[in-house]
């Protein structure tokens, strides 16, 4: 985690959307549903991700293997 006084990157839509491989459409939906990553708003137009964030988001997706079925 960064120092308080370290900013981490902020990433745009277009490069979370990349990484993701799903469209800058699909992020921007997820993100007002309240399902994607947490974004951060710079200024009054401006949404940026940090990377934390998004690398953070993709391990809460992460599913468990099903239990096998019992005997």
């Amino acid at each position: 985690m960064p120092k308080a006084s370290e900013v981490e990157q902020l990433l745009t839509a277009e490069e979370v959307a990349e990484r993701l491989q799903v469209k800058v459409d699909t992020l921007h939906q997820w993100r007002w549903l309240g399902k994607g990553p947490r974004a951060v708003k710079v200024g009054r137009k401006f949404v940026r991700y940090r990377a934390g964030d998004v690398n953070d988001w993709i391990d809460a997706q992460t599913e468990q293997a099903p239990a096998p079925p019992a005997a």
